[in-house]
């Protein structure tokens, strides 16, 4: 019996472990084209929306950054939460009830146009709902990556994705501009929810099953968002990962904020030049994205994760230079190097978190993390709009890249700068197996 099961094993085995393998590449293709969809029509949408509040709505710099601050509340109101709800559902689901909610929320705004409905509360509304969305949408997307290719090839995936998200930054801006040139903000806006069904439908192709998360009835939802918070506080690499990125990300997202204000207003660029300029901005997060597997091997990844910011945030001091003249090109350069260092950065410390922590805690780390980086970006939409109104478009933004520049240098002080690896800091491994809380 036992030889002929042995026999039986061996002849087969090859031949399963090559449809499994087909299957993998299969599932993870249709995972790309999802994110095609949702990276181009978020980045579609990131430029049609203020576009569609300063043309039709004549939005202030504060209704600017009031607009932006909604649409990242989510992130600061449900960050914990969410990730404890995720960890007890299946990911793929959520994935997908998050593309239904878009498409429904980027419908809503063109029929409000057209009934002459439209205002700035309706946008705030749709902004924070769509923030919702994503929230959701992108705990369950970090928290499946793991499960649908294994840890093993994270750093590639990760830097496939990256190069996804980058290619629709560089495409989404131009394209936004042209099309909200061609056919106004409302109908670019209604184009995404298409894009957002097609999403939909890619995710529901996946073959692979997830497991049903187990039930745990004595577990409450207090409990399961301090045992993630806990964790990633007490943890020394992942705690200084949180400050930094939050740091940079309140600065950052500011200048995002009233970008497109500055160069419609400020320099004077017409819709369409505006898309282009932001478009060719990106062309640094695809240059990186598809170069941050050598880089990491070359570097090291707990090195970058400190000389990527370090590098090219100082950058950002050229956005202010710009002006309707070959100083244009200032801004382009200077958006385009940040774009190459946050790309690196995201890669290589989102990999990290994904490597060290159990799949039942991944929903509720990744939304700890969220929470805690993406939690300033509603302070950052209304510093930006508070200092452009008090201090003027170009000023407000000179105080953030100033700011910007300066705010990667809280990694000097830290042990990442000792590290080549993240392998490197033995202290905290050690920590993490023993240590009186779980890994994340």
């Amino acid at each position: 019996m036992s030889v002929t099961t042995d026999e039986s094993t061996t002849d087969e085995s090859p031949q399963t472990d090559q449809a499994a393998q087909h299957r993998r590449r299969r599932d993870f293709r249709l995972f790309m084209s999802s994110h095609i969809c949702n990276e181009l029509g978020g980045s579609i949408t990131y430029v049609a929306l203020p576009l569609m509040a300063v043309l039709t709505l004549d939005a202030s710099a504060m209704q600017a950054g009031l607009l932006s601050a909604a649409e990242h509340a989510a992130f600061l109101l449900l960050g914990l939460p969410a990730g404890a709800w995720v960890d007890r559902m299946r990911k793929r689901r959520v994935m997908m009830a998050a593309d239904l909610a878009r498409a429904v929320l980027l419908t809503a705004l063109p029929v409000a146009y057209l009934l002459d409905l439209h205002s700035m509360p309706l946008l705030y509304a749709v902004a924070l709902l769509l923030g919702c969305a994503r929230l959701f949408g992108d705990v369950a997307d970090q928290s499946y990556l793991p499960t649908l290719i294994g840890k093993d090839t994270l750093i590639a995936g990760n830097s496939k994705l990256e190069t996804v998200r980058s290619g629709a930054e560089f495409a989404g801006p131009g394209v936004a501009g042209f099309l909200v040139q061609l056919l106004g903000a409302a109908g670019t806006l209604a184009g995404q929810a298409v894009t957002s069904l097609v999403s939909l439908v890619l995710l529901g192709r996946i073959e692979a099953r997830e497991e049903k998360p187990e039930p745990a009835p004595r577990r409450h939802l207090l409990r399961d968002i301090r045992e993630g918070l806990s964790y990633v506080l007490s943890h020394r690499i992942l705690r200084l990962i949180a400050l930094n990125t939050a740091a940079v990300n309140l600065f950052l997202s500011a200048v995002m904020a009233i970008e497109v204000l500055f160069l419609t207003r400020t320099v004077g660029l017409p819709p369409a030049a505006v898309g282009w300029v932001l478009t060719t901005a990106t062309i640094g997060s695809v240059l990186a994205a598809a170069a941050a597997d050598r880089v990491t091997r070359a570097v090291g990844a707990a090195r970058l994760t400190w000389l990527s910011l370090l590098v090219t945030m100082p950058f950002g001091l050229l956005l202010p230079l710009a002006d309707n003249d070959w100083r244009i090109g200032l801004f382009v350069l200077g958006s385009l190097v940040q774009s190459a260092g946050v790309t690196l950065y995201n890669i290589c410390q989102v990999t990290y978190r994904q490597t060290v922590c159990p799949p039942h805690l991944l929903g509720r780390m990744t939304a700890t993390m969220r929470f805690l980086v993406w939690g300033v970006l509603p302070l950052s939409g209304l510093l930006a709009g508070f200092l452009g109104e008090l201090l003027g478009v170009r000023e407000a933004l000179w105080v953030c890249v100033a700011a910007l520049a300066a705010a990667p240098l809280v990694l000097l002080c830290s042990p990442l700068r000792r590290m080549r690896t993240f392998e490197d800091d033995a202290p905290v491994v050690g920590d993490e197996a023993t240590g009186a809380r779980p890994a994340q």
